[in-house]
């Protein structure tokens, strides 16, 4: 599943592509990519067509384009709804020029106008089809600062809003963080998967921050020292914005950029994915365990448990 890097690549690729831009036409494929959106295909259709999209932020996984009011509203009025995207397992959002080839497992496709880069589409493709696109009201973020990454206003969509900041986001809170691992008497790695108290963070990149912090995964939360915490977020940024450099994660066709192209961040992973072999650190066996129908990776030398 595309986590924290991949969806901010995904983010960055398409704000300069539809800020501004109209929309032109839409077209639903396969109504499984609407699973969010609260009316059908011909609401979701009506409702964006002719609507103008202000811009592409991010808040952990999810993202959305603010679209301005539809004709007819207050002139100024600021935006109420946007187009909210979750990329699931194997969603792509994917800009492509108008008459290129539909390729496969198109769900929706959204046409654009630009006034500078003129006609273009944005594909939704998703192959296992647990991604999902849906037209929602804009809230009041709950502590007042912009809504996430690539947001101005302190707004983010209602379902959103139970999502955790990021810790790349200026907003997010360390002090307020700590203060509910200490409450958490869970395994580490099952609080770092949790996105109501940090999000972003999936399988790979929580095992590679926990590697790196020398934290054993099954660690309760609580049993971390101040000291400890500190170091775990400090990794887990430093994790993702390696991870941000090298464009993501890309184990098979199923992560892609907005151009089609993967990420190369598997080539740098340290624990994920690397069960049997030698610890980078220290040459130990790094120990492959099941975890909750995936699997954690981890060195039990560098990262024993407390």
């Amino acid at each position: 599943m595309p986590e924290l890097p991949e969806v901010e690549v995904v983010r960055l690729g398409l704000a300069p592509a539809v800020t501004g831009a109209t929309i032109s036409g839409v077209e639903v494929f396969d109504t499984r990519a609407l699973t969010r959106h609260g009316g059908d295909a011909s609401d979701f259709e009506a409702r964006l067509r002719g609507r103008r999209m202000l811009g592409a932020a991010r808040r952990g996984k999810f993202l959305w384009m603010p679209l301005a009011p539809p004709a007819g509203h207050a002139a100024g009025a600021g935006a109420d709804e946007a187009l909210v995207a979750h990329l699931g397992m194997s969603g792509q959002l994917l800009l492509r020029a108008p008459g290129a080839d539909d390729g496969r497992h198109l769900r929706v496709r959204v046409g654009l106008e630009h006034p500078e880069h003129g006609e273009l589409r944005v594909d939704f493709v998703d192959q296992r089809t647990f991604g999902s696109l849906a037209i929602d009201e804009l809230v009041p973020t709950s502590d007042g600062a912009a809504g996430g990454y690539g947001a101005a206003a302190p707004l983010v969509p209602s379902q959103v809003a139970h999502i955790s900041r990021d810790p790349l986001d200026e907003a997010f809170d360390d002090a307020a963080f700590a203060a509910r691992l200490a409450r958490k008497h869970t395994a580490i790695k099952r609080v770092l998967l949790d996105q109501t108290v940090l999000s972003g963070v999936g399988n790979i990149y929580a095992d590679e921050a926990l590697w790196a912090a020398r934290i054993h995964p099954e660690t309760a939360a609580s049993a971390l020292s101040t000291r400890a915490v500190g170091r775990l977020l400090a990794q887990v940024r430093a994790v993702f914005e390696k991870a941000l450099v090298e464009g993501g994660t890309s184990f098979d066709a199923q992560y892609v950029n907005v151009n089609g192209e993967a990420g190369y961040f598997a080539h740098s992973l340290n624990a994920y994915g690397r069960g049997g072999e030698p610890c980078p650190r220290c040459t130990t066996v790094i120990t492959r365990v099941p975890f909750g129908g995936r699997s954690s990776h981890f060195c039990p030398r560098c990262q024993r448990k407390k």
